[in-house]
């Protein structure tokens, strides 16, 4: 395996309404960080299908209002499927580049939709997904809920990529899961700009002696459509999400990043041997683990409403 490989976060903006224009802005980031070298690029959540920020969805509590009932079915529309040419459009840009890609998209499965991560691999194109296991607060009326059929890592000439997207990074076990897995490139797309997200990011780069690579949107109101509900009020220069976006090795450096400043592509070069420096002294599924006293069950099945024998 590489021993060194330059990585990307992209810190880039959606067109929350249009995945078609989104997936090309994706296409362009992908060739330009290739042109610099990066073998791996890591995308924000929910880029293609957008993040609605500050939206309600016209739900007090009792209550569904005809407008939230629009807002969603204008959702669901811009939503994507896995067989449609978003997909496409990446897939052959990855096998143009040879590039591995993490994208966050919202994932139109029926009448729900799922905020679900997307792995590519070069000229393998789809090769797999996860689904949010657990959307954060208001997040639980639009999105549904993944299951632990969808928690992949995947082997590559430079690590073990694997993702966990926003506050899924808040749970414990799915983490240990994640260690438990051998995941040596953790991928982190959040919509999270807070100041303590990128702490967090340190914390689970050494609790797992990984390379955490975590990519936010910076995006202002103008790139909604003007019918979009903003708790953030309307100012077209309004900054919905301000990115934040950095690349952590397994000792907790900050390698590049965090950037407010706007749309970006942060880079940096991560050397596979920080790994086995880091575990030396903590391997928090192995010689630091005590299974005598606690161990974790994972269900890897998919949970589905209707089975047929």
């Amino acid at each position: 395996m590489t021993e060194k490989v330059r990585v990307a976060v992209a810190q880039i903006a959606a067109f929350p309404e249009d995945s078609v224009a989104t997936a090309e802005k994706v296409v362009a980031t992908l060739r330009e960080a290739a042109t610099e070298g990066a073998r791996l690029v890591v995308f924000p959540e929910a880029l293609l299908g957008g993040y609605p920020k500050g939206a309600s969805f016209g739900a007090p509590i009792g209550m569904r209002r005809p407008e939230g009932r629009e807002a969603y079915r204008r959702y669901h529309a811009a939503a994507i499927d896995l067989d449609g040419p978003e997909v496409e459009m990446i897939a052959a840009a990855t096998a143009e580049t040879g590039q591995f890609a993490v994208i966050g998209v919202i994932e139109r499965d029926g009448g729900t939709v799922y905020c679900t991560a997307l792995y590519f691999d070069g000229d393998k194109g789809l090769v797999g997904k996860h689904r949010k296991l657990m959307p954060t607060a208001a997040e639980r009326l639009i999105w549904g809920f993944g299951d632990g059929s969808t928690l992949p890592v995947f082997e590559t000439p430079f690590g073990t990529v694997g993702a966990v997207i926003c506050w899924e990074n808040y749970m414990p076990a799915l983490r240990m899961y994640m260690y438990h897995q051998g995941v040596t490139i953790y991928c982190a797309p959040t919509a999270d700009d807070r100041d303590t997200w990128v702490p967090s990011m340190q914390h689970i780069a050494m609790e797992g002696r990984c390379f955490v690579l975590t990519a936010c949107q910076h995006i202002t109101r103008k790139a909604y459509a003007a019918d979009h509900e903003s708790a953030l009020g309307d100012d077209p220069d309004q900054v919905m999400m301000r990115g934040g976006s950095a690349i952590i090795s397994p000792l907790g450096q900050v390698l590049a990043g965090p950037d407010f400043s706007g749309e970006t592509v942060l880079y940096a070069d991560i050397d596979r041997g920080d790994i086995a420096r880091g575990k030396y002294d903590f391997d928090a599924t192995g010689h630091y683990s005590r299974p005598d006293v606690f161990q974790l069950s994972v269900d890897t099945r998919p949970k589905r409403a209707v089975s047929t024998q």
